[in-house]
């Protein structure tokens, strides 16, 4: 991969963070430069940290001039759209279609199969400068340990994101030898072979626990920026795809501290304000520096007067939507008619059965408006560490304890809800469908779908066989689970990169 080789990209990248440093808040208030350079960069604390809150502001920023690829968000949406419970009526204007056919990621030379690959990767890099620099300069330990702490839990979450993209699936209790990613620690250029998963993961894990030691009991400018909650959230991700339950559940339960679940109000509210209780991470892209079609809400809001949500607006799996009651505030958000009367969408809008308005665009001043893109980013939530706890719990032989957790989670998104009644695979399922639900949009579903070695199955529902181009069924342990490498990567890596099975 160009990263890894090819320096003259690494300079451009960092003069791009440097550029991208100047943002909405205090912190990021810095006179941004053209012509920065990996030496300007680690020159002071002051570089590094600005580096750092350039890495969060490339999350969410429109990459390779290309609308589609706004950072993790453009990943986020790629997850969903191949799964099977984020649907797609018509095509609209293409965008992500070839991805939701399962084209893209069978396609070595794909742009959108290299984008992942490439940001991901560029992140790990800039970490890595970071991580060298950052003890070698003066200045406030706190803002010093910060910065490591960051950068740490940058590396982890970037190297834990490639590994479910583009590595065979982490199969519990076995070596898990399989090819994993060339697992790039430092600084150099060399090219490298592929590590083993268990290595890459044993490398997550390690960073994990260093960012979580530099961040445990330090304050964050606000929640864009990662700190020990945050990391712990990311830990029990990890936890529930490696199958180590007893740790997925605490982490999950750590992370969700002092974030309470959002009421039923402002569940209906848009999805679009990180100020709301759950939210222990998120972004919050500015008028000022807005990406117009490019942004998140510029393809996942039901109100956004862009062509593609005109043409295609997000529908929900109709088979999902009824196994919950209209008592749920999930299945609020949610119009069986598509009609959205309430939104008081003009004419020009097509209308669907079953499309979500879950996410809904907001002005600057946070009033709901069609004219805007503008919308807070969800990375992570209180709901999804209640739903981890519940799962790890129930897999690890403690349904009793988990039912707690799983019932009040539930009885705050339905104030209906009696409590759980099924028991054993029944429970888990209940769970995994309450995970479906709630994180429907958020970017999980082919990631979830991959580590329960479940198949895809969109059939009975109501996708569109001319819009899937008739891929309806993928089984589980497919060899289409796991991308390809890019082509590109292969060609730098002086065929010391393995590819995939084609």
């Amino acid at each position: 991969m160009k990263f890894l080789t090819n320096k003259t990209l690494l300079i451009s990248g960092l003069s791009l963070l440097s550029i991208l440093s100047s943002c909405e808040r205090d912190d990021l208030e810095k006179d941004p430069t053209e012509a920065a350079s990996e030496l300007l960069v680690t020159s002071s604390l002051d570089n590094l940290n600005i580096a750092i809150n350039g890495m969060h502001r490339n999350m969410y920023y429109r990459q390779n001039s290309s609308q589609g690829q706004n950072g993790a968000t453009g990943v986020m949406i790629y997850m969903d759209v191949m799964g099977d419970d984020l649907v797609f009526p018509t095509t609209g204007n293409n965008w992500f279609i070839s991805t939701l056919r399962w084209l893209d990621n069978a396609n070595a030379t794909s742009t959108n199969l290299f984008y992942p690959y490439d940001f991901f990767y560029g992140q790990i890099r800039i970490a890595n400068i970071i991580i060298k620099a950052a003890p070698n300069v003066t200045g406030d330990q706190v803002l010093k340990d910060k910065v490591m702490g960051e950068a740490y839990a940058f590396r982890a979450y970037s190297y834990f994101m490639l590994a479910q993209i583009y590595a065979k699936r982490y199969v519990p209790g076995t070596t898990n030898s399989q090819p994993g990613l060339p697992l790039r620690l430092d600084d150099s250029f060399n090219p490298i072979p592929r590590a083993s998963l268990e290595e890459v993961y044993t490398s997550i894990n390690s960073d994990l626990a260093q960012a979580y030691t530099y961040l445990n009991g330090k304050t964050r400018s606000d929640k864009s920026h990662f700190n020990a909650n945050v990391v712990r959230g990311l830990m029990a991700r990890v936890a529930l795809v490696q199958g180590k339950y007893a740790n997925a559940a605490l982490y999950a339960k750590e992370a969700r501290q002092g974030f309470g679940l959002m009421s039923n109000t402002q569940y209906k509210s848009g999805f679009n304000s990180y100020s709301i209780s759950e939210w222990v991470w998120g972004y919050k892209p500015i008028d000022a520096t807005t990406d117009f079609f490019g942004n998140f809400m510029g393809y996942m809001s039901r109100n956004y007067n862009s062509g593609q949500i005109r043409q295609a607006p997000k529908v929900v799996n109709n088979l999902l939507y009824a196994q919950f009651p209209t008592t749920d505030v999930r299945t609020q958000v949610i119009d069986p008619t598509g009609a959205h009367t309430t939104l008081a969408l003009p004419s020009t809008y097509s209308k669907f059965p079953y499309t979500s308005q879950k996410f809904l665009s907001v002005n600057a001043s946070g009033t709901v408006d069609n004219n805007t893109s503008l919308g807070d980013i969800p990375f992570m939530r209180a709901a999804e560490m209640y739903l981890i706890e519940a799962e790890a719990l129930a897999k690890d032989n403690k349904e009793a304890d988990s039912k707690i957790v799983f019932n009040e989670f539930t009885k705050n998104r339905n104030p209906s809800y009696a409590g759980a009644t099924t028991t054993g695979q029944a429970y888990i399922t209940e769970i995994l469908n309450s995970r479906r639900l709630e994180l429907w949009g958020e970017g999980f579903r082919f990631l979830d779908l991959k580590r329960l070695n479940l198949p895809l199955d969109r059939t009975g529902a109501n996708h569109v066989s001319a819009v899937t181009n008739n891929l309806m069924t993928v089984p589980a342990g497919d060899k289409r689970w796991t991308w390809l490498i890019p082509q590109a990567e292969i060609n730098a890596s002086q065929n010391l990169v393995e590819q995939n099975e084609l």
